[in-house]
């Protein structure tokens, strides 16, 4: 269900999975477009937003970049499995695949931590967005 996507215009990160192909053991996680960062303007510090490594970036599971430097890059499959507008949605979503998957209890994922802060607020924000 991988998205092809080269252009994050309007888009403000995204959920995905990384699968070692021969084993199907997965991780699912989430990433931002941009980071912050700071620029001398003027002598003065501004805040800006960069472009962060999102194009080369392989997960934060320890265990899974250990395979990945083990078994190179080519045994592992990138996909993004949802665009999101905002940090809430893709920090809603990512909990949500998570758990949907099952993904701390299971043997054949990665993952072993979640975290989420999540208010009813963003929440009903986002369903007057429609992107619930």
């Amino acid at each position: 269900m991988g998205l092809e996507f080269t252009d994050p215009t309007g888009y403000y990160g995204f959920v995905y999975k990384i699968t070692h192909i021969p084993t199907g053991r997965q991780y699912i996680g989430r990433k931002y477009f941009t980071l912050s960062a700071t620029k001398q303007v003027k002598g003065k510090k501004k805040r800006i937003r960069k472009e962060s490594d999102w194009k080369d970036y392989w997960g934060s599971s320890k265990h899974l970049k250990s395979d990945i430097e083990k078994f190179g890059k080519k045994e592992f499959k990138r996909e993004i499995l949802r665009l999101c507008k905002n940090r809430t949605e893709c920090s809603y979503y990512e909990t949500k695949y998570i758990f949907d998957n099952d993904a701390l209890l299971r043997e054949d994922f990665y993952n072993h931590w979640v975290s989420c802060k999540i208010t009813e607020t963003h929440v009903k924000s986002m369903k007057n967005k429609g992107l619930l």
